[in-house]
Parts: structure tokens; C-alpha cells; sequence
């Protein structure tokens, strides 16, 4: 199958980008980030496009950006962590080394704070965080090869932990 080696899911704060890097670093290959991609195309942050036009907008940016990485990158993949609640790009990872990286909410209160650039953690996020999770921890797990659970990790912990769930060698 074409298309990414491993493919990174999980919530806001968990470690996709940072894991992502050193996970691409160790196999050879080169390391992308669908919200990198929106950053990008748009000219803005994810955070302006909800505040201009809404998370509706925002998921389609987001689907076309992430239908697109997976049909031609072939390194290590990150979707932001709202990319799964879309029915057509759960499809589309089927088949895929698809690494879910979970964490608590407390751990995702250390990371995420009051982040003010995570629009959809705004007021009362350990709240709203509890509430993404419940709406999506399914989903995340629907789509894994493998779950690595990040909670007191370092990056390159979980980098191995996922390495070794996936069976993949280091180049």
C-alpha cells in the first residue's frame, strides 16, 4: 500500500508533532503535519480560521488537507486531533500503520495550560478536554494499529514504545 508509513492520531497536547519528528528521524523518512499543511495553504493560524469561519470550515480545509497527505506522503504522517471525526478520512486509514497516542487529562492539562491558541479548549478546558475525549477516544481507537499511551513518557519512550508496537526497524 501507498502512501505514509506510519500515520500519527490522537488529541490536542499529546505528542504527535514532537513524536512524529523523532519517529521519522529513526526510520529515514520525512516527517509531515496535515496542520502544518492547513498553516500553510491558508496563509493563518487554525486558530483564525475557527474564529473567521467556523470548526464546519475548518474540518473541510482539514479533510481535503489530510485526503491529500495520505495520498502522497510516505514518510510519517500527523493529523490534527479533530481529523478522525470525519467519516471519509476514518476510510481512508484503514490499511495504514495508524499510531493512536493517548494520554489522561491531567497530562493533557500539563501540556495544553490555557493554551490560548486551541480554540476548541477556550473556557474551562479540563471540562472540554474530558468532553473531546468522550466524543473521540472511539473514534481514535477505530482507526489504531496501535495505542501508545504517552502519560510520563519522554518523546523518545514513546517513539520506541511505538516503533516496537509497529514492529518497525530503524534505518
Amino acid at each position: 500500500m501507498s502512501g505514509p508509513l506510519v500515520v500519527l492520531v490522537g488529541p490536542m497536547g499529546v505528542g504527535k508533532s514532537t513524536v512524529g519528528q523523532l519517529l521519522a528521524e529513526r526510520l529515514g523518512v520525512v516527517y509531515r503535519d496535515t496542520d502544518d499543511d492547513i498553516v500553510a495553504t491558508e496563509g493563518r493560524t487554525i486558530a483564525e480560521i475557527f474564529v473567521d469561519e467556523g470548526e464546519a470550515a475548518f474540518r473541510a480545509i482539514e479533510k481535503a488537507a489530510v485526503h491529500k497527505a495520505l495520498a502522497e506522503h510516505e514518510g510519517v504522517l500527523a493529523l490534527g486531533g479533530g481529523a478522525i471525526l470525519d467519516e471519509d478520512t476514518r476510510g481512508l486509514l484503514v490499511g495504514h500503520r495508524v499510531v493512536y497516542l493517548s494520554m489522561d487529562v491531567e497530562e493533557a492539562v500539563k501540556r495544553t495550560g490555557l493554551n490560548a491558541a486551541r480554540p476548541l479548549l477556550a473556557v474551562n478546558p479540563r471540562k472540554q478536554w474530558r468532553e473531546l475525549m468522550e466524543a473521540r477516544r472511539h473514534l481514535y481507537e477505530e482507526v489504531a494499529t496501535a495505542v501508545v499511551p504517552t502519560d510520563g513518557r519522554m518523546p523518545e519512550e514513546v517513539t520506541q514504545a511505538a516503533l516496537d508496537a509497529l514492529e518497525l526497524k530503524e534505518a
